[in-house]
């Protein structure tokens, strides 16, 4: 389970995320600890905020996402073990808490907030190397629950070079295009070229122009005007690129090359990608009416699920408390034996296990749910990578126009997402280039090994 904290303030916007019901499918308020409040987080929140005035701490709340391995499915209790964990980690026991489960999807991830400030002392709690106790408690997870451990929590060294910061996902994402391809781009087109001009050519000819930084040195501008730290993209140090671009005061600034890429922008791509988009929008309806339908129903099995376990308890409670003699002489006789209090700590253990069983039941229904969620996941995770190849397809074309906008030759050939048919035909190209190759290695095994010693001795 991957363990992500930071401290923050302003909870008016934090607490607004954790009950966000348009970004997530399914919202659930678990609990809330210390707080005046037992039933509203942004009332809870507010209450942790208030008390912080009295403090010089800005930071005044810490919180932690909790996100389970893909394909895995966490019940309750764990999610629960996991928070405990981090708060004992970090030294936050006894402080006030909110818990809240966000699903999207098909995956289901937790969000705890804690309040900082230690009411008795008036001051905030001490935080300090966060990331690394996180990291214990996240590896004692995966070892803990037997799931495979990512290998950049084995090894620092083996993390995998396209992992991206928020920052760099959001701006990727306000592209619309896959960040993994956008990474994987930077790093090909710097490892192939050995100078600033073909790194510039080829950037170039990928619809990237290079520009002067304010504050990030050399930047990549998009046709889009997103300026792309080139160091942070490529995944070098600023000095390797300061090195390879020697003379980049030569580069014209981020504005004028946004300029420059608006002027050789044409009116007719705006249109083919406008028309990509609308195409995707009529194609998408039924899947987004089963989506929503689905989530629907769930979000009814759910209330509905919550009304009979609220009806069976209150049922259970009256039952439980019908045992136990109330008034008169058997109230006495029943305290004087020890009865009573027999009675009181059974119907404690019946209501802690009907809380459990209610719990078990509620986990049950979620991970069938977040089943067949991730079945209908499959296919709109097939139709995002289908537009995705579209999208860099017409970038592509968007690239060459530009070259030719510049009287430069048009090198990149787009490429399309090919249908089921030309799959095959591209398979059946490839079986047929093995055989080839097969047979010329065969024949190349085949010849007289010393043929050139016996032309040496003719001689």
């Amino acid at each position: 389970m991957i363990l992500k904290g930071s401290q923050r303030g302003n909870a008016r916007e934090l607490s607004k995320h954790l009950m966000n019901v348009r970004d997530n499918e399914h919202v659930e308020l678990h609990d809330l600890r210390g707080f005046m409040s037992e039933e509203d987080l942004h009332e809870a929140l507010a209450e942790a905020e208030a008390i912080s005035k009295g403090t010089r701490c800005k930071q005044h709340l810490f919180s932690l996402s909790l996100n389970p391995p893909e394909g895995v499915h966490v019940d309750t209790q764990t999610f629960e073990t996991a928070i405990e964990m981090a708060e004992q980690k970090l030294g936050l026991d006894g402080q006030p808490r909110a818990v809240v489960f966000h699903e999207k999807e098909g995956r289901r991830h937790a969000h705890a907030v804690w309040s900082r400030i230690d009411t008795d002392s008036m001051t905030a709690k001490q935080m300090s190397f966060t990331k690394v106790k996180l990291m214990d408690v996240s590896r004692e997870l995966y070892l803990r629950h037997g799931w495979e451990m990512p290998k950049g929590m084995v090894d620092r060294e083996n993390r995998n070079p396209l992992t991206f910061s928020r920052a760099e996902w959001q701006q990727a994402a306000r592209a619309k295009l896959d960040p993994r391809m956008v990474k994987a781009m930077f790093k090909d087109t710097w490892e192939r070229s050995d100078s600033a001009e073909s790194l510039k050519s080829a950037l170039e000819q990928r619809g990237y122009y290079l520009a002067q930084g304010d504050r990030r040195g050399v930047v990549a501008v998009d046709y889009r005007g997103e300026a792309f730290s080139l160091s942070r993209w490529v995944g070098v140090k600023a000095k390797d690129v300061n090195a390879r671009f020697a003379n980049a005061t030569e580069l014209p600034k981020v504005d004028e090359q946004r300029q420059h890429v608006a002027a050789l922008m044409a009116d007719g791509l705006r249109r083919q990608r406008a028309e990509i988009e609308e195409g995707y929008k009529r194609a998408r309806p039924s899947i987004e009416f089963r989506r929503t339908q689905m989530v629907e129903r769930h979000r009814i099995e759910r209330t509905g699920m919550a009304e009979l376990q609220k009806q069976r308890e209150t049922r259970e409670a009256a039952a439980r408390a019908s045992l136990l003699p109330n008034k008169g002489v058997g109230k006495w006789w029943s305290q004087l034996t020890g009865r009573y209090s027999k009675l009181i700590a059974q119907n404690e253990h019946d209501a802690w296990q009907a809380l459990k069983r209610d719990q078990v039941e509620r986990d049950k229904m979620i991970s069938r749910q977040l089943d067949e969620r991730q079945r209908l996941q499959q296919a709109i995770r097939a139709m995002r990578e289908e537009r995705i190849k579209e999208l860099m397809a017409l970038r592509q074309e968007i690239a060459n126009y530009m070259l030719m906008k510049q009287g430069k030759v048009p090198k990149i050939e787009p490429k399309y997402p090919t249908t089921r048919a030309d799959a095959r035909s591209e398979e059946t190209k490839r079986t047929e280039r093995r055989r080839a190759d097969d047979r010329q290695r065969e024949r190349q095994c085949q010849r007289p090994r010393d043929r050139g010693l016996d032309r040496g001795r003719e001689f």
